[in-house]
């Protein structure tokens, strides 16, 4: 039975905002992603809007849906699947998706190879995210306009059929390089009408990558001296200069290359007693053997 609200209807927003715990995510946001400040500012509107719709909801307004699916563009390793769970946290705790998981997907997992199995494969990652989030990495590989015999456009009309119909059950996120994206929303026109919400992730400084290293050597339990901390930096920015970076993926990368190293000087002075520091301590010569400070000049 519908209850009739007046315009001086009083909804204490605080509160219902501190009744989804929403803040708790946000607080992980800020305290565990470095940099992505636009990001962050775009994610607080989309879960600002969302806690709007439901108080609108819960008043018997009226609400045009807001709108769930999301493309997240930028670069690899600029943190769109951290994001993609932080997000889905968020729908979970709003009311928004049932059970709040995450599955991450590429093209190999929803299309097949042969007519008749696109379908079924689809479907499965289909059934396997419900009550979730589906985030579909480099999406702009399931369109193949110039292969006849590909079987990705199927895969599409299959998500876009859910996407309408099941709006209450899944969100989709689409991810990938900026480029391509607006090139793969271009040919999908039906696709791109259903994502109403766009993230572009900007590349990381160097400086903020050589705080995203500190923290990578932290949890592992290594540490960098204030000369290899100087010599990480440098070798970010020659990194960025050379082909196919990928932001703190490749800083993932060059950090294990450097605690090899760090292994091997310490293995070659194998008649040293060794103490705990030198155990965890990653020293410049450890980043500066890198085949960047040779081949950039």
């Amino acid at each position: 039975m519908n209850q009739n609200y007046s315009d001086d209807t009083l909804v204490n927003l605080q509160e219902e905002y501190d009744k989804t715990n929403i803040q708790e995510i946000i607080d992980e946001f800020e305290r565990e992603l470095i940099g992505l400040r636009p990001v962050k500012t775009r994610i607080k509107e989309i879960a600002a809007l969302l806690l709007i719709d439901k108080l609108r909801n819960k008043l018997e307004l009226v609400s045009g849906n807001p709108g769930l699916h999301m493309s997240f563009t930028g670069s690899p390793g600029t943190g769109k699947t951290a994001v993609a769970t932080k997000m889905s946290d968020i729908l979970y705790r709003l009311g928004y998706i049932k059970k709040g998981h995450l599955l991450t997907v590429t093209r190999d997992d929803l299309v097949g190879q042969y007519i008749g199995h696109t379908a079924p494969k689809t479907k499965e990652v289909l059934k396997q995210a419900m009550g979730g989030v589906l985030f579909i990495d480099e999406a702009y590989y399931l369109y193949k306009p110039d292969n006849d015999r590909d079987y990705g456009a199927e895969a599409i009309e299959i998500l876009l059929q859910v996407m309408e119909n099941q709006r209450d059950d899944l969100v989709v996120i689409f991810a990938g390089y900026k480029d391509k994206m607006d090139k793969f929303y271009e040919s999908n026109p039906g696709l791109s009408s259903r994502v109403t919400n766009h993230v572009d992730f900007p590349d990381y400084t160097s400086e903020e990558l050589l705080q995203i290293s500190e923290l990578m050597l932290e949890e592992q339990q290594y540490k960098l001296t204030e000369e290899a901390k100087k010599a990480l930096l440098e070798y970010v920015n020659r990194r960025k200069k050379g082909a196919n970076f990928a932001n703190a993926r490749s800083m993932q990368n060059a950090l294990g290359r450097a605690r090899m190293r760090q292994a091997d000087r310490i293995f070659s002075q194998a008649n040293k007693v060794l103490t705990k520091n030198d155990l965890v301590t990653i020293e410049a010569n450890d980043i500066l053997q890198s085949r960047f400070f040779a081949e950039i000049s």
